[in-house]
């Protein structure tokens, strides 16, 4: 059964602490790597929350780090323990990204950029369908209901009445002419968006194409940030067959300051809605 412990964030924090031990000891990964008898790699996986980790993984790091303090070798033990757990997307079996889901599980806030289509969060079912067929033409139907009852389970954190996601998305006015599906559920998804563009956690601008030339043109990424201090934001770059994930201090700056320009070139909440509703009345036609 999923529960309610989220593994992703386990890890990524167990991962934080243990890279924490090891500068506090004065060493290289490759120095604990030799030492433990294993790859570079695995220790820097370990360390950046992507590799899933073993109480016996703790164990050995902790004695390369003579850690002395039981109270935080059990911590740190208990937390991987946690990390093994399954988080509620389990129960669809293999999701490709399902290391963004667990990040976006426990985000508190999501900046999100799209030049192509309507924001996952943001998309009805029939259009989710469309698109992901469309996205992948060779995938069995199976799978692409599979996909969408992911996405639709993951809007859950918009909905939501005690802890809802704070949303912003920019989106480029590509997103609202690309006909996905045909022109009346189009006109349905432009309506669920000046729909859920009113509620008071999520803000939606569009830029449009007289605009010409601006910072989003190098395509899609999204900013998440986290309720505890402890959790450093994440910058999310979608790919076909590996994602990336930026969290050095210096790289979220830089794609942080790139979104304030999205935001500050696109039209305001008011025009945008007012945008997109009449983008929606020219499907209806």
């Amino acid at each position: 059964m999923a529960s309610s412990v989220n593994p992703t964030v386990r890890r990524r924090r167990l991962g934080q602490e243990l890279r924490r031990l090891r500068e506090l000891k004065g060493m290289t990964a490759e120095e604990v790597a030799e030492r433990l008898l294993v790859s570079q790699s695995k220790i820097s996986r370990l360390e950046n929350g992507r590799r899933s980790i073993s109480q016996r993984d703790v164990r050995d790091l902790c004695g390369v780090y003579e850690v002395e303090d039981q109270r935080i070798v059990d911590s740190l033990m208990q937390m991987a323990k946690d990390s093994r757990q399954q988080g509620w997307w389990h129960a669809f079996g293999d999701v490709p990204y399902s290391v963004y889901i667990g990040l976006e599980t426990d985000a508190a806030s999501l900046r999100v950029y799209d030049p192509q289509v309507v924001p996952g969060l943001l998309q009805t079912r029939q259009y989710a369908e469309a698109l992901i067929a469309g996205a992948l033409p060779e995938t069995a139907q199976a799978e692409v209901e599979k996909r969408v009852q992911v996405r639709m389970r993951r809007q859950e954190r918009i909905s939501s009445p005690d802890n809802p996601l704070r949303l912003w998305t920019v989106l480029d006015e590509a997103a609202l002419r690309r006909v996905v599906g045909n022109k009346e559920l189009m006109r349905e998804q432009l309506e669920f968006l000046v729909e859920q563009s009113q509620l008071p956690h999520v803000t939606v601008q569009v830029i449009p194409f007289e605009m010409g030339a601006h910072p989003g043109l190098n395509g899609q990424y999204a900013i998440l940030e986290f309720p505890d201090a402890a959790d450093s934001s994440v910058v999310y770059i979608e790919g076909v067959t590996s994602d990336l994930y930026l969290e050095k201090p210096n790289d979220v700056q830089k794609y942080s300051v790139m979104y304030e320009h999205l935001r500050a070139q696109a039209l305001n909440v008011e025009q945008s809605r007012q945008f997109i509703a009449d983008a929606a009345k020219q499907y209806a036609r």
